[in-house]
């Protein structure tokens, strides 16, 4: 049968043909894979680096002191010589007709008994005095010497002065007093000891005004205090400091063991381990108040620090990730990863992947990052893509978010960063065995666990912090 064709007819035609060419040559001119372009995920941060490297890790510091009461002694005789009281003038307190003048004898002996400091102090005085012989009163002089007994209760306060209580504990006589009337030497022995009783309260009042007075421990404890404040370089390799920001002070009441008087200090406060450049601490010019506390613990924790920056993160995944391809359903879809990137939001670390195949573009995912302590890297936990992504991949990659390629990223994507915090846990070791910090100061201890803190997430860099826990002594000998 012969078809004949209209004018009309071959013009569809020849339209139709030339819209199935544009449509092929259209198509053709296309990438295989559909295009994906999900919205990224805002990028947030919930704490800056510094506030991070101020993170609090409260430790204490543990000072066992222990002073020899020969060393009490020693301090006492070297600042207690030649003549340590005089009274001048016979019509004071209440005209009592008596000037003396005291001389320290020998040497103070110094022991401790139930909280209680004992004092002997050997005198020799010197002392003028009026007597009335039938009505008239003379003046008569005389040289005794004495062993006078005290014994003080030491106490620190608040604001680290020191109060003291004396109280006169007796006197022995070594050398009794005498004066000579009409060429012969009359005892005055009772008349002596009455005015010596008379004064003792006195001389115990004026002992505790000149201690609280005279004895400063503000200037050398805030000179110590900001001597610890004073960042410690741990490594030159990695630019690392070992910084101490101490809070308070504490210590024990003082206990008195056969001739050695024993406390134990606490400095506590937080202790981090610093990357970069030495840390500025300006210098404290005031101390917290001292606390008094029946036990001091001897329990301590270093922060360790270890610096990823997104950057170079990004740049060790790629390594690991860009090239490497994935199929799914038996081989029907197929891509290959182009690119990594990450950077934070909030908890969440943000990966951004590139890929090219059966579908074209980028994709993120987000996970909460961890110290893996067992390989000494940062990994991922739950690891999952973005909402906007999942929506777009629900509308053409249904596959892929059925498929194991966010949980083969979660187990294989990890930043190494165990060999900095090796390192420093191994100088913080050394810094901690029989380490001499000043004459009679010495510091010993020992690092029993490393436990991961968390990872933080900074607007410059990830920060795996790994708490070194352990025991610390500082010996200190002498005053």
């Amino acid at each position: 049968m012969t078809r004949t064709y209209t004018k009309k007819s071959l013009g569809i035609s020849r339209r139709l043909c030339v819209s199935l060419c544009l449509s092929f040559f259209i198509l053709s001119c296309q990438p295989s894979g559909s295009r994906l372009n999900p919205k990224a995920p805002k990028e947030a941060y919930n704490t800056t680096e510094m506030e991070v490297r101020n993170e609090r890790f409260l430790s204490t510091v543990h000072v066992p002191v222990s002073i020899a009461m020969a060393d009490v002694e020693r301090q006492i005789n070297g600042q207690v010589n030649g003549l340590i009281y005089e009274d001048n003038s016979l019509d004071d307190n209440n005209h009592d007709q008596f000037m003396v003048k005291v001389w320290k004898r020998g040497t103070i002996i110094v022991n401790a008994q139930d909280s209680l400091f004992h004092f002997i102090v050997p005198l020799r005085i010197w002392a003028k005095a009026g007597v009335s012989v039938l009505g008239f009163t003379q003046y008569r002089e005389t040289e005794f010497e004495i062993d006078l007994r005290f014994k003080t209760k030491f106490d620190l306060e608040r604001d680290w002065s020191v109060h003291t209580q004396t109280q006169a504990d007796g006197y022995g006589w070594v050398r009794r007093p005498t004066v000579s009337v009409i060429g012969v030497n009359i005892p005055i022995t009772n008349i002596v000891g009455r005015l010596i009783d008379k004064n003792l309260g006195t001389i115990t009042k004026s002992l505790d005004q000149q201690i609280h007075r005279n004895i400063d421990l503000r200037t050398p404890v805030l000179k110590a205090w900001n001597t610890l404040r004073e960042p410690y370089l741990l490594s030159e390799k990695y630019r690392t400091y070992l910084q101490v920001v101490p809070k308070r002070i504490l210590i024990t009441p003082l206990r008195f063991e056969n001739r050695v008087i024993r406390a134990t200090i606490g400095i506590e406060g937080f202790t981090l381990t610093t990357t970069g450049a030495k840390p500025d601490v300006r210098p404290a010019v005031s101390l917290p108040d001292l606390t008094v506390v029946p036990h001091v613990k001897d329990d301590f924790q270093i922060g360790l620090l270890s610096e990823a920056s997104y950057e170079e993160a990004a740049k060790l995944v790629a390594e690991e990730f860009v090239g490497k391809s994935f199929s799914f359903s038996d081989n029907r879809y197929n891509i290959t990863i182009t690119s990594m990137d990450m950077y934070g939001q909030n908890e969440n670390l943000i990966i951004k992947a590139g890929l090219k195949g059966t579908i074209n573009g980028d994709i993120y995912m987000k996970g909460r990052p961890y110290y893996d302590a067992h390989d000494q890297t940062i990994s991922l936990k739950d690891l999952q893509y973005d909402l906007d992504t999942k929506n777009v991949l629900a509308k053409s990659a249904n596959w892929l978010l059925k498929g194991t390629f966010a949980r083969t990223l979660e187990k294989q994507l990890t930043i190494p960063v165990g060999s900095q915090i090796a390192d420093m846990q191994k100088l913080l070791q050394e810094r901690l065995k029989n380490n001499q910090l000043a004459k009679g100061v010495v510091i010993n201890g020992h690092i029993d666990e490393i436990r991961p803190d968390q990872v933080y997430l900074t607007p410059t860099a990830l920060l795996a912090v790994v708490n070194a826990r352990g025991r610390i002594d500082v010996k200190v000998e002498g005053l």
